[in-house]
């Protein structure tokens, strides 16, 4: 599947004009266990059967990026063939690499099911589950479970890019319905999560239904700590930032940048603006969280952050008093956050220490 400029949503079919989607089978989400069991030294004692027996050892968390290795070595070569491309696939003047793009289905719609064994699908499901956050952060990645109009994880797609042998370049980009997320050893240097990334929930943003509302929740804790000024210079009234490439491409000069910058804010309002940060980051791994907030020391802190809320009535979904905006965003010196609320959630990221 091509990266698109507007991603296809089942749910928003009936309102909006989207390209024609790859077929989607919808059934339950069956959740893969695996467990390992330790052996134990006999004591010297005597005791029975079980006695001898310790409870099984909890397994060691693998970074994702050596368990993509381990799925490398485990392909065949017919498998080799249809999910690993070069590293630099697609990249030509003007033209991202195929690994960079955002994603609403699984690319070239080869999907899990497609091509990969079933223990290979649940260690692809070890990596998905090692780039997230614990399990919450799991949680949230998968939607509850749902994988959202994808509604399996088998229908999901994982593509290597590269060589994931030591010491060469590689990225594994794991795509599905609101997702494109990636993982990569940190070859691409400089840029967070190894490129942009995209989430989404079906549900519209103001509702508690959406996994993601915690998120606008914690952004209007901040608009609602501005005073009458600062919200006026907050809201964008015409207008709206997009979505897709177009959304996440940084600006060459600060004054360009809508919103509030958070040099203006308060010592209190900029720490709610920190846990906004923070929130919006709790879905990932470590790994990535801290490569973010590098690049934005790095850009020039917090303090250079803008965040802007848009009112413009997007793709027909009207804003309300009770729900003012379409679109949240944060957006900074090699810094873009794009979550559209309205009519659900679409959210495009991109983030480098180097934005030209």
């Amino acid at each position: 599947m091509a990266e698109i400029e507007t991603p296809y949503c089942p749910e928003c079919d009936d309102a909006f004009d989207f390209p024609d989607p790859p077929p989607v089978a919808r059934r339950d989400f069956i959740l893969a266990a695996a467990g390992t069991a330790a052996a134990v030294a006999l004591g010297a004692g005597a005791s029975t059967a079980a006695e001898d027996k310790a409870p099984p050892a909890p397994r060691k968390p693998r970074p994702a990026e050596e368990l993509v290795r381990e799925l490398f070595a485990g392909l065949s070569a017919e498998q080799k063939k249809q999910v690993v491309l070069p590293y630099d696939h697609g990249a030509s003047k003007g033209r991202r690499a195929t690994r960079l793009g955002m994603y609403n289905a699984a690319i070239n719609n080869i999907r899990l099911e497609t091509v990969y064994t079933k223990a290979q699908q649940e260690l692809i499901e070890r990596i998905v589950k090692s780039m997230s956050n614990g399990d919450q952060g799991y949680r949230q990645i998968s939607r509850g479970g749902t994988w959202d109009g994808s509604r399996a994880f088998e229908r999901t797609g994982g593509l290597i890019f590269g060589d994931p042998t030591p010491g060469n370049k590689f990225a594994f980009v794991f795509t599905g319905h609101h997702l494109t997320i990636r993982c990569d050893g940190d070859f691409e240097d400089g840029a967070a999560f190894g490129g942009p990334v995209y989430y989404g929930h079906s549900p519209n943003g103001w509702s508690r239904g959406n996994i993601f509302n915690y998120q606008t929740r914690s952004v209007v804790s901040v608009y609602q700590a501005l005073d009458a000024k600062q919200i006026e210079k907050a809201t964008v009234t015409r207008g709206n930032p997009g979505e897709q490439i177009r959304s996440v491409q940084f600006r060459a000069k600060a004054e360009e940048r809508p919103g509030i910058p958070g040099e203006e804010l308060s010592k209190d309002q900029r720490t709610l603006v920190e846990q906004v940060m923070r929130d919006v980051l709790r879905p990932y791994r470590k790994e990535d969280v801290d490569e973010v907030m590098t690049i934005i020391k790095k850009n020039g802190g917090m303090e250079k952050i803008k965040l802007a809320f848009y009112t413009d009535n997007y793709e027909g979904a009207r804003t309300t008093k009770e729900q003012p905006w379409s679109f949240w965003r944060l957006e900074g010196p090699g810094f873009v956050w794009n979550y559209r609320v309205l009519p659900h959630v679409h959210t495009f990221v991109n983030i480098s220490s180097k934005p030209s």
